[in-house]
């Protein structure tokens, strides 16, 4: 039953094994198995293909009953044809405006919504690869378990965007705006911030690694649980951030201004946390007092850093 559900969903929004267990970070055997009802994911992973399959979370229960199933119109007794032609006139145009507010499940490939306007649309579980939304203004507007690579995001308004669950490779980023926008369990390698602002933002679960971020200016960013090994962020700012659980070995910050800093982890230090901070350079860095004291009690090289107000 479930594994039925599962395939079910992941089809009808055009979505393969493959895709699915990328974003899931598993293998297609996995789905496959899910699929075929050998095994069943865990509660968090059913969270998860929730959100990807844009299905409630009540959809993989047994007793779930399909909205497809219910009926569309209901007329009572002794309403006469204009009220009957009114109704179905106002269901056309709610209709149309879902619509318009929805792309979910879409193959959107290659699409051009540069310049648009689209405040809290939703594009889940869609085909975007290659699509350009340059200049456009999302704001509001959620992305969650789409194929988004090689998409253009310049000077995009991604305001209180959220982006989970996500193929975002090769895309770019460049000089996008980006305010409390989420970014949770995407694939990023490859993509490009250049010139952004990155203001209260957070990266959840992100694997960094194969991401460029140049001349950026990172102001209360949240770095979450995310992978940013061998990472440069070298001559970048950074105000108010915090790496949380994130594994910074061997990332660089050469020439960087850091103010607030923090590189704690969310619970108890290590020798394995120690032994990573000071893999990480700060070669020509600036940064202030506190957060100069915080890195030298984790025994971080800071030979070569200015220590500023």
């Amino acid at each position: 039953m479930i594994g039925s559900k599962i395939a079910k969903a992941r089809k009808t929004v055009n979505m393969s094994q493959a895709q699915l267990a990328q974003l899931l970070f598993i293998s297609p055997q996995a789905v496959g198995k899910w699929e075929r009802g050998e095994s069943i994911p865990d509660i968090i992973t059913f969270n998860r293909l929730a959100e990807i399959l844009s299905v409630d979370l009540n959809y993989f229960s047994e007793n779930f009953q399909s909205p497809d199933n219910e009926t569309a119109f209901k007329t009572t007794i002794g309403n006469d044809d204009e009220e009957t032609a009114q109704g179905v006139a106002d269901s056309s145009g709610e209709l149309e405006r879902q619509l318009l507010t929805n792309f979910s499940g879409g193959n959107l490939s290659q699409s051009d919504f540069a310049g648009v306007t689209a405040h809290k649309r939703k594009f889940n579980g869609s085909a975007l690869r290659g699509s350009n939304f340059a200049g456009a203004d999302l704001t509001g507007s959620s992305f969650s378990g789409s194929d988004i690579r090689d998409a253009n995001f310049d000077g995009t308004n991604l305001t209180d965007c959220v982006l989970s669950a996500n193929a975002l490779t090769d895309s770019t980023f460049n000089k996008t705006i980006l305010v409390r926008t989420e970014f949770s369990a995407s694939g990023l390698g490859g993509a490009k911030f250049i010139d952004a602002h990155l203001i209260n933002v957070t990266l959840s679960k992100t694997d960094l690694r194969r991401t460029t971020f140049e001349n950026c200016t990172f102001n209360g960013v949240d770095f979450k649980y995310s992978d940013l090994r061998g990472l440069c962020l070298d001559g970048q700012t950074f105000v108010g951030v915090k790496f949380q659980k994130a594994a910074l070995d061997e990332a660089t910050f050469n020439g960087a201004t850091l103010k607030n800093v923090s590189f704690r982890p969310t619970y108890v230090l290590t020798n394995k946390y120690y032994r990573a901070i000071k893999t990480i350079h700060f070669d020509g860095a600036m940064m202030d007092k506190l957060t100069y004291a915080a890195l030298k009690g984790l025994g971080a090289d800071l030979s070569k850093v200015t220590v500023i107000a």
